[in-house]
Formats: structure tokens, C-alpha cells, sequence
């Protein structure tokens, strides 16, 4: 058996695993089905389309790595795997906020900017996906309709699928895709809701803010939490009536930032107004992103938070994983019956619930 043989028969065994398929049917279905998954997908020619910064082939192989198919999941492995020397060299920039603090439209007005430098930009738009029908709608090329037309620019939008935290299960993975393409600015936008402020700040190089004047209690409205991790914060839609709440926004979440980082600390957040309708400070934001940029790059912490990107993504698969096993296992499967009706009808306790559902994963 080659080595690429045994990489193959294990991961896909790994996979087939997940489903709750037995390993000895892997042995047998295993080859055909990665022959068959083979012969419509050429991973050598979709290598070499994506360097060549093929965009058909670019959406090809991000549609390649959000697939949960077995086979899929194999090739996907071995294109990254060719991908991954080539990547790492883009400036990863998070953006985040609530819904309708105008995150679609400054992403266009900053990446026309980026693009008249000479930048090729890719936008990872990521949207929530219905908790019931799974679906969601990907509007954001639409919301984009200028950038969208641009040849240097490439505006992937990808649903949550159920994502703790709203961000897409292949997010990292479609920036090495971008970066191995040549695409030199990544920005990451998501949905701005429960927890995908911390997923998208532990993926990117800056994390950016978006707040909004107007809309209730500035400091009651946004969690510790977010500023903590911002390393930029933007209070947008500055403009009209709407310039003198967005001042004192902006002031409010100075002090507020200043209460949360300590004096020593290598960056000091900076809090700004802008624009994006009337294309008002979005020069200013990006002199602020460079300058981020450059402190952590003389600081070393830029090479230090990547490995640390590293290490979380390796746990979030795992996490990832886990939970698809536990949802799949046939024994986890044959208990969940009777411990929701049990549950249900006030039996036992949630606590001895979870309790009873573990065991049942843990069962060899």
C-alpha cells in the first residue's frame, strides 16, 4: 500500500466513522468511492486553477471544502495540503456588529479603495442560516452590487450551516484558498450576533467594531467581552443629523475601551466616526489598520497570534467533530429517544440527562 493509499484509507475512514459507517465496509467502499470522487474532481488541476487565480475554479474548490461528503472531505484535505505553502501572506481583517450598522456597505466602500491601490480583495460574507429550514439567503453580493464587478475583487458568501457563533465551518480553510490565489487583503465579515465576535477575532489579524449612535445605551448595548477584543472601533453612519450622536458615541466608547485594557498594553484601541455612504474616514480606518499591522509585525506578536490561529483551529475541528460524532453515534441515537420523553415529562433532571446521553457515547 502507497503512503497516499494509507492517508486516504485513514481519513476517510475517520469520516466514515462520523456517520456511524462500519469499519469494515470502509475497506471495501473506500477505493471506489474516492475513484468515483476522483473522476469528476481533478485536485492536481484545481491546485493549479486556484494559483492561477482561476475564479470558477476558486469557487470550486471553497464549494469543495464546505462539502461534508466523505469523499469530498478527502480531496478537500489533500488541496489544502498542496494549498497551505502558499498561503499566510494576506492581512486578515474581522469586521463585526450588530444587524444594520452598515457592515455590507463600508466592506464596499473600503474594498473600491483597496482595489484602486492595486489590493485584490476577497470578502468572506458570512450569513446565518435558518435554525429551521437550514437555509439562508446570501444576499451580500447583492448588498455589493460595485465591488462584485470588480476582476480584483471576489465576495464569497457562505452560510453559517449551524456554526456555533454564526461563522461558516470552512472560513479558515477558504482563506488559504484566497491567499494561495493571490488575493492580498481577506476581510471577514460576520453575522454580528451571540458568539461569532470571538470565533471571527481568533481567525483574523485585526478585529474590527462596527457601533452605531442612536440605538440605545452605548456601554449597556455592547459586551465587555467585544471590546476586549477589539483592536479597532468604528462608530459609522456619522453623517447628518446623525454626526453629533456619533461624536459622543465615539467618546463614550473611548473611555469605555481605556477601562479595559491596561496602560501598558501593546496596542490602545483606537475609536473613530465615519461614513461609508459618503465615503467619510474609511482612509482613516485603513491608516489605522496598517499601523496595527505594523506594531504587532515590530512586536513579534503577529507571528505569534498566527500560531495561536493554528491551535484553535485544530480545537474548534475537534470540538466540531466530537459533536458530529455524538450526533450521529447509534448508541447516543438509541437513547435520545427515551431521555427527551423522560426529560419531557419531568423524570429526571436535565443534569442526569446529559449525563445519561455521555454515557452512551462513551459505550464502545
Amino acid at each position: 500500500m502507497t503512503e497516499d493509499s494509507e492517508y486516504l484509507e485513514h481519513h476517510l475512514g475517520s469520516l466514515m466513522t462520523t456517520s456511524g459507517t462500519d469499519l469494515g465496509e470502509i475497506t471495501a467502499v473506500a477505493p471506489e468511492i474516492i475513484k468515483r470522487a476522483r473522476r469528476r474532481i481533478d485536485v492536481d488541476e484545481l491546485f493549479d486553477a486556484v494559483r492561477n487565480g482561476d475564479r470558477t475554479r476558486i469557487s470550486r474548490a471553497i464549494t469543495l471544502l464546505e462539502s461534508t461528503a466523505p469523499a469530498h472531505r478527502v480531496l478537500a484535505q489533500e488541496l489544502l495540503v498542496k494549498l497551505l505553502p502558499f498561503s499566510g501572506n494576506a492581512l486578515r481583517v474581522g469586521i463585526t456588529g450588530v444587524p444594520g450598522v452598515g457592515k455590507s456597505t463600508f466592506i464596499e466602500a473600503l474594498g473600491m479603495k483597496l482595489i484602486e491601490e492595486g489590493h485584490k480583495v476577497a470578502v468572506l460574507a458570512i450569513d446565518p442560516s435558518s435554525t429551521k429550514t437550514r437555509g439562508s439567503i446570501l444576499g451580500d453580493k447583492t448588498r455589493m452590487s460595485k465591488l462584485s464587478a470588480q476582476d480584483n475583487a471576489f465576495i464569497r458568501p457562505s452560510p453559517s450551516a449551524g456554526t456555533l457563533g454564526g461563522v461558516a465551518k470552512a472560513t479558515r480553510e477558504s482563506m488559504v484558498v484566497f491567499e494561495a490565489a493571490g488575493y492580498d487583503v481577506i476581510l471577514v465579515e460576520t453575522v454580528g450576533v451571540g458568539q461569532s465576535e470571538v470565533a471571527v477575532a481568533q481567525m483574523v489579524d485585526c478585529f474590527t467594531f462596527l457601533a452605531l449612535a442612536g440605538a440605545g445605551d452605548q456601554l449597556q448595548g455592547i459586551k465587555k467581552g467585544v471590546l476586549e477584543m477589539a483592536d479597532l472601533v468604528a462608530i459609522n453612519k456619522a453623517d447628518g443629523p446623525n454626526l453629533k450622536n456619533a461624536k459622543r458615541a465615539a467618546r463614550e466608547l473611548a473611555a469605555a475601551m481605556r477601562m479595559v485594557r491596561p496602560e501598558d498594553a501593546l496596542w490602545h484601541p483606537p475609536t473613530m466616526t465615519m461614513s461609508a455612504v459618503e465615503h467619510e474616514g474609511i482612509d482613516e480606518f485603513w491608516d489605522v489598520v496598517n499601523q496595527h499591522h505594523e506594531a504587532m509585525l515590530a512586536s513579534g506578536r503577529f507571528e505569534q497570534n498566527r500560531r495561536e490561529q493554528q491551535v484553535g483551529w485544530m480545537w474548534s475541528m475537534v470540538h466540531e467533530t466530537i459533536l458530529q460524532r455524538l450526533n450521529t453515534k447509534p448508541e447516543v441515537l438509541a437513547a435520545k429517544k427515551l431521555v427527551e420523553s423522560q426529560l419531557r415529562d419531568g423524570q429526571i433532571t436535565p443534569t442526569l440527562a446529559a449525563e445519561r446521553i455521555l454515557n452512551a457515547f462513551d459505550t464502545e
